[in-house]
């Protein structure tokens, strides 16, 4: 389905947080996600980037939910990147800002294949220096959170959309056992993190769910420590499987918990009213079959803002994924969040700041960078429209695109052309440029005029 599937494309990465327009009103007044959810009994929480929990990302993060899982954080690429020397920083920064928020990290993720390190997956290795290699990681990262992580996903996507198991490194090597093998070691390394099985494509009944159910089941009969399943739900718009309930509770009769791991619902672009609605009404369809099944204990959206997902950068033409937009706005698809887990709170109609820019950094060398500014209506339309904005570490437009800029110091304005000044409800124009950086390539707001 995907390799990357962290919510950080290179885009997002040099883009940074999108902050531009204030939530509207009616959210600062509704109850927070995370107190919904826990007059429910469960938990609510969202993949973060630690570079960027400040500001308004981090106060959305801080205030709405409970949980957390590291993007790309703790994974053996990141931690690891060359063999023996260790880089905790960012892993380090999730768990203290969890720390300090009163919420659970979810760790994710520990055996892998993907986002491995080129010095491990180009090696040749024997089949015990390939045992010793992966439980010195499970031991050494698990023993470094001993206590601090609530849950860790420490197999993920083990299986082939047939149910087989899906040959990689560890399978290949170490054969089917390496499942069991993982779990045992990173239960030696914290016997109390919860310990689950993660994979996508698994959230209905069928063949894939049915091969995991079935090891599950196997595992528990051995007695191997698994505590859950986590089931990713990375889902296309209006295609929530009719089974999902149903799924989740043949697993909690299993006596594993269960987690929706990484819920998105992507959508083709421009989102309309029509989409977002449909989006709404997937989101609180998965998030009340958790809140349905006792054992469910877990919802986490893959990104609660689109300026942080994975989707566009994946599947071409699709984006607006999660609960908020890129300006932290929420979108219908968060109070329907809220309605499921009980909460009374209503969409406000999209009326003022309807209309967003959105500035971001598609490539940057040297001293020279491309950039481009997205303008989006959703409940209302443009006839013309004039984004501004101004730098603050001394960069400067050379050329444009789509606009005509100018720049008085460090103050742009670029007005449309003569062909895209009308931007529809529910549609979007985009206008690039290049230009040049001195001392930084800082991310500026942008406001409309």
């Amino acid at each position: 389905m995907r390799s990357l599937r962290t919510g950080l494309s290179l885009a997002a990465l040099l883009t940074g947080a999108a902050m531009f327009l204030t939530a509207p009103a009616a959210h600062a007044a509704d109850t927070p996600l995370r107190d919904l959810a826990a007059a429910q009994g469960k938990v609510i929480g969202t993949a973060v980037t630690g570079s960027k929990l400040t500001g308004t990302y981090g106060s959305v993060t801080g205030t709405q939910f409970s949980s957390l899982t590291p993007g790309n954080a703790m994974k053996w690429g990141t931690v690891e990147p060359t063999q023996g020397s260790f880089d905790w920083s960012e892993a380090d920064q999730i768990v203290a800002f969890a720390q300090a928020h009163h919420q659970q990290v979810r760790g994710h993720t520990l055996v892998w294949h993907n986002q491995n390190p080129g010095w491990l997956t180009n090696g040749s290795w024997t089949t015990a220096q390939l045992s010793t290699l992966l439980q010195n990681h499970i031991s050494t990262e698990v023993g470094r959170y001993k206590g601090a992580i609530t849950a860790w996903d420490v197999v993920n996507e083990a299986f082939n959309e047939d149910g087989t198991l899906r040959p990689t490194l560890w399978s290949n090597g170490l054969g089917s056992g390496y499942i069991a093998q993982a779990l045992t070691w990173a239960h030696a390394a914290d016997p109390d993190a919860k310990l689950y099985i993660n994979d996508y494509n698994v959230e209905g009944v069928n063949a894939k769910s049915t091969a995991l159910y079935n090891l599950v089941k196997s595992l528990k009969a051995q007695g191997v420590p698994i505590d859950g399943v986590g089931l990713q739900a990375h889902l296309v718009l209006g295609q929530v499987p009719s089974t999902l309930q149903q799924n989740i509770q043949r697993f909690a009769d299993l006596g594993v918990d269960v987690a929706i791991t990484e819920l998105d619902v992507r959508m083709q672009l421009p989102a309309t009213n029509a989409s977002l609605a449909q989006q709404k009404a997937d989101y609180k369809s998965v998030v009340a079959a958790c809140a349905a099944v006792t054992r469910c204990v877990n919802v986490t959206v893959w990104g609660f803002t689109d300026s942080d997902s994975w989707v566009p950068s994946t599947f071409p033409g699709y984006g607006a994924a999660t609960p908020y937009d890129e300006n932290y706005a929420p979108k219908p698809a968060y109070y329907g969040i809220a309605e499921a887990l009980g909460g009374t709170t209503t969409t406000p109609p999209p009326t003022n700041g309807a209309c967003t820019a959105t500035y971001s950094v598609s490539s940057q060398w040297n001293t020279g960078f491309t950039g481009q500014v997205t303008i989006a209506c959703s409940g209302a339309s443009l006839s013309s429209w004039k984004a501004n904005w101004t730098y603050g570490a001394g960069q400067r437009i050379t050329q444009a695109w789509n606009a005509t800029c100018t720049q008085s110091g460090a103050a742009v304005s670029c007005a449309n052309a003569s062909y895209n000044g009308s931007v529809p409800d529910g549609g979007s124009v985009t206008f690039g440029f290049n230009g040049t950086w001195s001392g930084g390539n800082s991310v500026p707001t942008v406001t409309l005029g």
